[in-house]
């Protein structure tokens, strides 16, 4: 059985590292579940959320052609988390409309700067 970006099958997990997670796909198949793989956020401890023995269902998200290695993902069947929307920080203040002016009217005084220092130190 050679396994193809998008297919999904079921395997059993026969490893755990801090990385990520070996499965048994069958047919002397094997592949991994990174850790950023198995579910939406942070995961401190692959072990709290995934168990040696523990039968799963997981998606081909990748195959190496070159050494056919197979990555996995968990993660592609959860619904993802809500995004919240920050406020936005303004370094000035948004309803004034300044935009460049600040620097529209002293560009001539720094290009005037820089040209007598650089004919004081010539």
């Amino acid at each position: 059985m050679n396994a193809k970006i998008g297919d999904i099958m079921n395997g059993e997990i026969t490893g755990i590292q801090p990385y990520g997670a070996f499965v048994s796909l069958g047919d002397n198949q094997q592949g991994l579940i990174h850790v950023s793989e198995v579910k939406h956020g942070f995961i401190k401890n692959i072990e709290d959320d995934l168990k040696v023995g523990q039968k799963v269902k997981v998606q081909v998200i990748d195959v190496d052609e070159y050494t056919k290695k197979i990555s996995l993902s968990l993660r592609v069947f959860q619904d993802a988390p809500p995004i919240l929307f920050k406020k936005k920080k303004y370094f000035t203040n948004r309803y004034k409309n300044i935009g460049f002016e600040s620097i529209n009217k002293n560009l001539s005084l720094w290009i005037n700067e820089f040209l007598d220092d650089i004919t004081e130190n010539n």
